[in-house]
């Protein structure tokens, strides 16, 4: 599932964000468009550029046909007036011959109604400057917003068991204790990857059936509430009765009554049958419709009289594939929302009351999909809602690409942007918020991914902000973080910064890596200090206090270890990390810094195959950052080719025990055959090694000049 939850991550980061248009809700609303008279050809292109980066952007253009109704394809064109080029797109084919564009239909949008519209969204590459095409035409037509003729149309409505409603109120939702009592639940952990396991058992992606034993432990570590998702699709029978297995049933029950046991506030959802099935509700809203309301009548029924701590979440990032757009998602999430809303205050007992979690489109904290939750939590008026929504990450420093390599002002921005957009919209008006699920998508092959003085950096930051914004979190652990047999932490540094970040903040460093060159003399170093609202106490190895004036200096921010300093504790100087040092501050965990033995990398001549290759690395006490990859005239190679920095552990990856660093097949799987590419090695003591392959078949030969 870890492939599963990283593919669907990068896709809410890059392709998440398209589809912005003016999508029909006529077929979800069961609205049939009757024309009188045919339009003349006519249409308008909305044209948007949502994310962009240093050389790289993601569009979206979303079309509205204003003329006769197109069937059997479409092609829409443009220039582009400096020079960008499309490197990926989504829901188009498109091609390009210089700076023309040309965008046609899949299989599955050929045709767009008279009023209707489809959307597409691209990945493209950019130097200089990224500014918007200037005309579009369809189908030969130049998109002008208009048509040389009028359209009379009436309209019909057949019957369905829909409920539309539209709001524009601005009325505050009237406020109870749900605030305070989402309060208490911080902090929050996931049990992941066991109920929400898409197999016929909880221990189908590799993790033990769960004990109480591990939530006696999660909840000994400081955790209020656990959040357990529950994958229902696997045990739930055919129409029209969709009856959940009762052994099933049973099983979530035991491990809900043992987490109220341990005094957790409990959350139990829908979860993996998200994507599964809900989202075919676009082409079948009927059956999915039916199947998700008999879900959640006999998920309300069964714990209708459990504890208040318990709360029903609709569904896990709600997506739909195939729709005419955000509107018509849109629609379709609310009428979810409201059915599953609907079906547990109707189920009586505590159900009546209990809390209830509305999550976004996708998840996102993009304002139009909280304006979308927005206006549900309106039209519903009801005091014990929750909203949520899931965060991981700027994507270029969440997987480590495109030289995502730091917690830097772009990262932070994008974290900041994100919480208060949601903290804005709800709990500024007493509506409580749950962050579900946040953690790095680096996380779902191993915590290594990101280094890991620049990964501490962003949860101590995360959990200060959410503090700040009154946002509940909740970290996703599919078993990757606390042991489920074990009972004890994988990364405990990273643990400590966490649990710290719930009550205060940590003073950090700008790196946690002082290096020295062996080849060199011994000079002092100099970090600058992350004070955080903190005062800097002093530094220390192990036990021992280093004396301030003469093993280090401290001005304004700037933390200097002097060369003496560094020359005592380097010892012989092996390549490596010789002593770890710790600066103290007046409030949270102490910042390791490590002083480190380096000389520049050595690489060495290799050959191997497209499926087996990796370069002999004489790494001499340094590590690897990332790595670019160019062919001869300069351009990107690679995947991700809108940038030349490559995904960290997915195209390549260091191994410091057997001294090699792997090229992976998925690199080679997209490296053009016969070309010979560059790759720049960047290691973070800042030395720089270039290396060459040149790919022949499934043959690869690889070189140092």
């Amino acid at each position: 599932m870890a492939d599963m939850r990283d593919k669907l991550k990068k896709i809410r980061w890059r392709v998440g964000l398209l589809a912005t248009g003016m999508a029909s809700l006529l077929a979800g609303m069961g609205v049939v468009a009757v024309t009188d008279a045919q339009a003349a050809a006519g249409c308008r292109v909305v044209y948007s550029v949502p994310s962009q980066w240093q050389g790289g952007f993601t569009g979206n253009v979303n079309i509205t046909n204003l003329g006769d109704p197109i069937t059997g394809g479409w092609r829409l064109t443009w220039a582009f007036p400096a020079g960008q080029t499309v490197t990926q797109a989504w829901n188009a084919a498109v091609t390009a011959s210089g700076s023309q564009v040309t965008a046609t239909n899949v299989g599955y949008n050929p045709n767009i109604a008279t009023g209707g519209s489809v959307s597409f969204g691209f990945n493209g590459s950019w130097t200089g400057s990224n500014p918007a095409p200037s005309s579009f035409a369809l189908n030969g037509v130049t998109c002008t917003g208009d048509t040389t003729t009028t359209t009379s149309t009436s309209t019909s409505t057949s019957t369905t068991t829909t409920t539309s409603t539209t709001t524009t109120t601005t009325t505050t939702t009237p406020a109870g204790d749900a605030m305070a009592r989402v309060a208490d639940m911080q902090p929050g952990w996931n049990l992941g990857n066991s109920l929400d396991a898409t197999g016929a058992d909880e221990t189908s992606w590799g993790n033990p059936r769960i004990t109480e034993a591990l939530l006696d432990n999660v909840r000994a570590q400081g955790f209020k509430s656990i959040r357990i998702p529950v994958t229902w699709s696997a045990h739930q029978g055919g129409a029209p009765g969709y009856t959940i297995e009762a052994a099933y049933l049973a099983r979530v029950k035991e491990v809900v009554n043992w987490a109220l046991a341990d005094g957790f506030y409990v959350m139990i959802n829908i979860h993996h049958d998200s994507w599964q099935w809900i989202n075919a509700m676009p082409t079948d809203r009927t059956n999915v419709l039916n199947r998700y309301n008999a879900a959640w009548t006999q998920i309300a029924t069964a714990f209708r009289d459990v504890s208040p701590k318990l709360m029903l979440e609709s569904v896990n990032e709600p997506q739909f594939a195939n729709s005419s757009g955000d509107a018509q998602n849109a629609q379709l999430l609310d009428e979810l929302n409201k059915s599953f809303h609907r079906i547990v205050r109707a189920s009586g007992g505590n159900n009546a009351t209990r809390l209830l979690v509305l999550p976004t489109l996708h998840t996102s904290s993009e304002q139009a999909r909280v304006d979308e939750l927005v206006a549900t939590f309106n039209a519903l008026n009801d005091p014990n809602l929750i909203a949520t929504f899931h965060f991981y990450g700027y994507w270029p420093f969440s997987v480590n690409v495109a030289g995502g390599t730091k917690f830097d002002a772009a990262v932070q921005k994008d974290l900041t942007d994100s919480f208060d957009r949601v903290a804005n919209a709800f709990v500024a008006r007493g509506i409580p918020v749950i962050l579900g699920e946040y953690g790095l998508l680096g996380f779902d092959r191993h915590t290594g991914t990101i280094q890991q003085g620049e990964k501490l950096k962003f949860f101590e930051f995360l959990g200060h902000y959410a503090r700040t914004k009154k946002i509940t979190t909740m970290l996703w652990d599919n078993g990757q973080h606390f042991g489920r047999t074990s009972f004890q932490w994988s990364d405990p540094e990273l643990t400590a910064q966490l649990k710290s970040s719930w009550t205060t903040r940590s003073g950090t460093a700008s790196s946690d890596q002082v290096f020295s060159a062996k080849a060199s003399a011994i000079t002092a170093k100099s970090l600058t200090l992350n004070l955080n609202g903190t005062s800097f106490v002093g530094l220390s190895q192990g036990g021992t206090d280093l004396v301030r004036g003469t093993d280090y200096t401290v001005s304004g921010d700037q933390l200097t270890i002097t060369a003496a300093a560094i020359t005592r504790l380097s010892g012989s100087r092996a390549y490596g990390t010789n002593a770890t040092l710790s600066a103290r501050f007046s409030a949270g965990v102490p910042w390791r810094i490590n002083l480190v033995t380096y000389d520049t990398p050595v690489l060495s001549n290799a050959t191997g195959t497209t499926s087996a290759f990796a370069v002999p690395t004489q790494f001499r006490g340094d590590q690897l950052a990332t790595m670019e990859a160019k062919y001869a005239d300069g351009s990107n190679a690679g995947p991700h080719n809108w940038t030349s920095f490559k995904e960290f552990d997915v195209t390549f990856a260091p191994n410091y025990t057997a001294n090699t660093t792997t090229l992976k097949p998925e690199f080679f799987a997209e490296v053009t055959d016969g070309s010979r590419v560059t790759l720049t090695f960047h290691y973070w003591s800042g030395a720089k090694v270039t290396y060459y392959v040149t790919k022949s078949g499934t043959s690869v030969t690889g070189s140092t000049a």
